[in-house]
């Protein structure tokens, strides 16, 4: 069997979503499973609504979140090759010229409805003879260009949904070229798929209409139908619509949020499964179980705040050579693997770390409420002396206990907060070696 070849074809008219990045990194998995190619390619031949910023800002995205692509291509490049296609097929009677304006068609979908009839457009342009042709054109009318459907039913095995039908006797004949003489999305996708060797095409279950046109156009370009895999599509957690408050707005959304993109990525691959994802610490590490066909067949759920969790655990997983530039990135120097070993384990998002290197490297404001500041200052002056080591805590906290007959909480989380400024953070014995004992002093006197 030949190594798949996928694509993942966004249009740059808006910034990427995770509706979008799932399909993007099922495609790629999907390729890099089987040892194939995977192609980025910008739908982008409508120039009044493509913008190089969202193709920018898409590409970046997808960047972050570990997709590395074969080859890019950009569909406006390329329009020479839809051109051809439309003029073979109209050659063959597959492609006929239409003069309706957009008012005309939409008063006929309304009279139809009206008669409880289907909104399909009633092929008027196929009776038009030369001459009629020729006075509307006189009229400056110019024609947009449909596919004549065969009107029968269609059917393919797909990956993810399996046995799948579609009667072409209930669609419109769709538009592939516009007056303008512009192609729409629907030809462009059909000829790069014939002409880039792709063989698989996986996206969302709402196009699964659209498959059904396009393997009709592709058998009558004389080729052959790639394997198609249709995956229902993301909701939010409440089960309706992603919205922005879902985090659905866009991958840029959840970078600002601190969420790892390795989680993103196991997140997004895991959805729809019946196991739960797991951190990782590249994509490759969820090649080896990837199936298609296990991605079932209820519309997932995405959650931001399960994205927040797993990205949690991930950080915690996280060697200290894997972070080391971001943390520098972040201002924080190289803080070195013992502190990354101490702090890890306690974060949420990679920025709560400028706290912790505050802790032991820096200044940060004690925390110390009245009553516990006469026990404070008495601490200071037990301090052990240096150095430092994993036993210095407990030493410590022993002789205070025998001195002041403070016990539990009342003992340690005074300490905690002076030294820290949080009620809650790494284990103190593995913290204190890390602060330097004039710094601690100097907390604990307030």
């Amino acid at each position: 069997m030949a190594a798949p070849v996928t694509r993942f074809a966004p249009s740059p008219t808006g910034h990427l979503h995770v509706g979008n990045a799932r399909v993007a990194v099922l495609n790629w998995l999907l390729a890099r499973h089987g040892g194939g190619r995977a192609i980025l390619r910008f739908d982008d031949t409508d120039p009044a609504r493509s913008e190089d910023r969202f193709a920018r800002s898409i590409a970046d995205d997808l960047a972050w979140l570990g997709l590395s692509f074969d080859a890019t291509v950009h569909q406006r490049d390329r329009l020479d090759l839809y051109r051809d296609a439309a003029r073979r097929l109209a050659d063959q009677g597959h492609l006929y010229p239409c003069y309706e304006t957009a008012e005309e068609l939409e008063d006929m979908r309304r009279r139809q409805r009206l008669a409880g009839r289907p909104p399909v457009y009633n092929r008027a342009g196929l009776d038009l003879s030369a001459a009629e042709r020729a006075r509307l054109e006189a009229e400056g009318r110019r024609p947009h260009w449909r596919f004549r459907l065969a009107r029968q039913p269609v059917t393919w095995t797909d990956l993810c949904a399996g046995e799948s039908r579609v009667d072409t006797s209930h669609l419109s004949d769709p538009v592939l070229i516009r007056a303008d003489d512009s192609p729409l999305y629907t030809l462009p996708s059909v000829v790069d798929d014939l002409e880039m060797g792709i063989t698989h095409v996986l996206r969302g279950a709402d196009h699964a209409t659209n498959t059904a046109v396009q393997i009709e156009i592709i058998q009558a370009l004389g080729g052959t139908p790639p394997t198609f895999a249709h995956i229902p599509l993301l909701l939010g957690p409440d089960g309706g619509p992603l919205s922005k408050r879902d985090g659905g707005a866009g991958l840029a959304d959840l970078r600002d949020q601190g969420i790892e993109a390795l989680a993103l990525f196991s997140l997004l691959a895991g959805l729809g499964r019946d196991t739960m994802p797991e951190p990782i610490s590249h994509p490759d590490d969820l090649l080896p179980g990837f199936d298609p066909g296990a991605l079932g067949h209820a519309a997932p759920r995405f959650d931001v705040e399960a994205a927040r969790r797993l990205s949690a655990r991930t950080l915690h997983d996280t060697p200290y050579p894997a972070v080391r530039q971001r943390l520098a990135d972040l201002g924080l120097g190289d803080p070195g693997a013992a502190f990354w070993e101490v702090i890890r384990g306690n974060l949420e998002r990679l920025d709560d770390a400028a706290h912790w290197s505050a802790v032991c490297f820096g200044e940060i404001t004690p925390a110390i409420d009245p009553e516990d500041r006469d026990f404070l200052a008495q601490a200071a002056t037990l301090l052990p002396p240096e150095p430092w080591t994993g036993e210095t805590w407990k030493t410590w906290t022993t002789t205070l206990k025998e001195t002041t007959g403070r016990r539990g909480k009342n003992l340690f989380k005074p300490l905690r907060r002076a030294l820290t400024g949080r009620d809650q953070g790494p284990e103190m014995a593995a913290l204190m070696p890390l602060i330097p004992p004039h710094q601690a002093k100097t907390r604990l006197a307030g």
